[in-house]
Order: structure tokens, then C-alpha cells, then sequence
């Protein structure tokens, strides 16, 4: 698995996937920092972090794009399943660098409200809380776009897939509010990102919430991604 990661994480900047999403993450990130506190003369992170998890759904993507579908079009796939390493051990690198680049991108944007908290009255709890909710949706939208990227060749097509995938999570449970029967909105709210996601960002730490970032489908879907990189590799050699 270490050495999967430490081939991921320099793959990403042998390319320009890395410092792009590096550049575009921060530079957004100051952009919607500026806009929703100094700009507004407010001290409300809810705001900030209310929004960048929709920049998630567009930046997450770059990351994950290549990940399996990159070695499903090279070929090198195969080198990697013949490798001295499991399956779930080779997934959970990939899985593991990817959340590396995101989680420092974010833990350095986040950064700034700790600088504002010098001459501000912010609420620490707060702002843990709202920190805590993004990386945890970081890390199931991570989940969700490897697992895409394990089912096609095309990079372009992963990256569109996932968006349109973590749009659906995202905002299912807007749709409740148009809907009358008890059992679709339930089965809506249940598997709704954003519900969730605002427990946090008001300060409330939820176990359900937690329980629901960190396993299947969502962040620890990698087991799944392991059997569908086997199941589609054993397909071509067929």
C-alpha cells in the first residue's frame, strides 16, 4: 500500500492534475473566504464551508479522474494486480493519496479562520466542527469518484460521471420538500450529504453523521472498489 501511495502522490505532480488543483482549490478557497467573512464584515464560517462543499463537487474530480481509469487505458493495471500487494491495499493508497492533496488543501485554507479568530469572536467548537464536516465529505466524495474512475478508461467521462453522481448525493434531500410520500423521504433523507453535513456546521457532533461519512457506500466504499477493479480487469482478460 506505501508504495502505491508514494507512486500516486508523485504521479500527481509528474502532471499538471496536482498544482492545478492545488492553485484552483486555494485561489477559489481565498476568493470565497474574502467574499462570505471580510467582504460581508461577518464572522459566520458556515457560510464559507456551506459553500466550498459544492466546489468539492468540481474540484474532487480532478483528483480521482485518473486514478483507475489512467491505468485501465495504459494497460498498467494488470502490473499492479500481479504486484506483491492485495487488491484492497492498492485501492486504499490511491484512495489515501488523494485524500492526502485534499485534506492539506483544505487544513491550509482553513487556516485563514484562525487568523480572522485573532480579531473576531469565533467559536472554536464551530469551527472544528465545519472543518470536521468537510473532510469528512471530502472523503466520501473521494470514495464515490474512485469508484467511478474503476469503471471506465476515459478520464473525461470519470470526472463528468462523478459530478453528476455527487450532484444526486448532494441535493436529494432538497427534493423532500416536493415529495408527500413518508417512505421516498426517508429513503431521500437517509442518503442525503447535506442534511447531515449542517449538524456539524453548527457546531453538533453527530455519531450518526460520522457513522454515515466513514462507511459503505460512501468513504469506505474502497472494498467495493476493489471488486469492481477485479471484476472489469478479469472481464478484458476473458
Amino acid at each position: 500500500m506505501t508504495a502505491v501511495y508514494r507512486r500516486e502522490i508523485g504521479s500527481y505532480f509528474k502532471t499538471p492534475i496536482g498544482y492545478v488543483f492545488i492553485a484552483v482549490f486555494l485561489a477559489l478557497s481565498g476568493a470565497l473566504f474574502a467574499a462570505t467573512t471580510l467582504f460581508s464584515m461577518s464572522a459566520d464560517v458556515t457560510k464559507y464551508f456551506s459553500y466550498i462543499v459544492f466546489l468539492y463537487v468540481l474540484l474532487i474530480p480532478l483528483l480521482t479522474m485518473k486514478s483507475f481509469s489512467e491505468e485501465r487505458k495504459t494497460r498498467t493495471e494488470q502490473l499492479l494486480l500481479t504486484a506483491p500487494i492485495s487488491l484492497f491495499g492498492m485501492v486504499m493508497g490511491k484512495f489515501l493519496a488523494a485524500l492526502t492533496l485534499f485534506a492539506g488543501c483544505q487544513l491550509l485554507a482553513s487556516a485563514s479562520f484562525f487568523i480572522l479568530g485573532i480579531y473576531a469572536d469565533l467559536k472554536v467548537a464551530v469551527i472544528f466542527g465545519n472543518i470536521l464536516a468537510a473532510l469528512l465529505v471530502g472523503i466520501a466524495f473521494i470514495a464515490v469518484g474512485l469508484c467511478v474512475s474503476a469503471l471506465t478508461e476515459n478520464q473525461l467521462a470519470a470526472a463528468v460521471a462523478t459530478v453528476g453522481i455527487l450532484l444526486v448525493f448532494l441535493l436529494i434531500g432538497q427534493l423532500n420538500q416536493f415529495i408527500n410520500v413518508r417512505w421516498i423521504r426517508f429513503l431521500f433523507s437517509c442518503v442525503s450529504v447535506w442534511s447531515r453535513f449542517q449538524n456539524f456546521t453548527q457546531g453538533v457532533f453527530d455519531l450518526a453523521a460520522l457513522f454515515y461519512y466513514l462507511s459503505p457506500p460512501s468513504s469506505s466504499s474502497s472494498p467495493s472498489v476493489s471488486t469492481t477493479v477485479a471484476g472489469t480487469t478479469d472481464g478484458r482478460r476473458q
